[in-house]
């Protein structure tokens, strides 16, 4: 069963797929994907002071182990 995302993840989450499409288009140094960058940066901080984990925000696909 898949427990519905909080807001913030989900904004948090977006920012981020929003900042790497713009980095990998665009440049990391182009003015707007540094824009977008900073605010996923912003939106990650907010889910973290909201009490959030690092793995709520980027899930692990598969076992690290071995």
């Amino acid at each position: 069963m898949r427990l519905p995302l909080s807001h913030v993840i989900a904004a948090a989450r977006s920012a981020q797929h929003h900042a790497a499409r713009a980095a990998r288009s665009l440049g990391p140094a182009h003015p707007m994907a540094r824009r977008l960058l900073a605010l996923a940066a912003a939106t990650a901080v907010v889910a973290w002071e909201a009490g959030h984990l690092v793995d709520d925000i980027h899930p692990r696909t598969r076992d690290r182990r071995g």
